[in-house]
């Protein structure tokens, strides 16, 4: 039953959450998402492998979410005087260049198939081994591999056109 869904992972999905994105205050609304999409399922209970499963919904809310954003140019209009920099060990230009790169990389996975990105942040962001996404995702590894290739392909080739090389 989705209750205990709710109960078992709405902590461990906030964890997941604050990790990964910057406004705190958006954590419950990103966890109600993917508890909505549980629910959309005729049967949330015949999920197999559940972790993974709810962990994969969760990052895809979150690419859905930067693609929004991106959309919208959400955070584009903000003054620079809003970017707390005190106590950092970068400078500055550094700093931005690096908001600048994980920009420039959440576009290019933004392009990806669903599948496709879903290999590549499971393999390449949450450290998971190629046989292990495999088997999350329910296809061969050597499936796993093909995507992962493409989206490596695909993220080198947008970084390189935003580099300008």
């Amino acid at each position: 039953m989705l209750t205990s869904l709710i109960q078992t992972y709405s902590v461990p999905l906030s964890r997941y959450f604050n990790r990964r994105i910057a406004m705190q205050q958006d954590v419950p609304d990103l966890v109600q998402e993917v508890f909505l999409r549980l629910s959309r399922l005729p049967d949330p209970d015949d999920i197999r492998q559940r972790d993974s499963f709810i962990f994969v919904t969760a990052a895809n809310v979150l690419k859905d979410r930067a693609r929004r954003d991106q959309v919208r140019g959400v955070g584009l209009s903000d003054p620079i005087d809003d970017f707390s920099l005190e106590g950092s060990d970068f400078a500055p230009d550094r700093v931005l260049e690096s908001r600048r790169i994980a920009e420039a990389l959440a576009g290019a996975l933004a392009e990806l198939p669903e599948r496709t990105r879903d290999v590549f942040v499971l393999r390449m962001l949450e450290g998971m081994k190629m046989a292990a996404v495999a088997h999350t995702m329910a296809i061969s590894t050597r499936a796993a591999e093909k995507h992962q290739a493409r989206a490596l392909a695909h993220v080198a080739q947008r970084l390189k056109d935003w580099r300008g090389d």
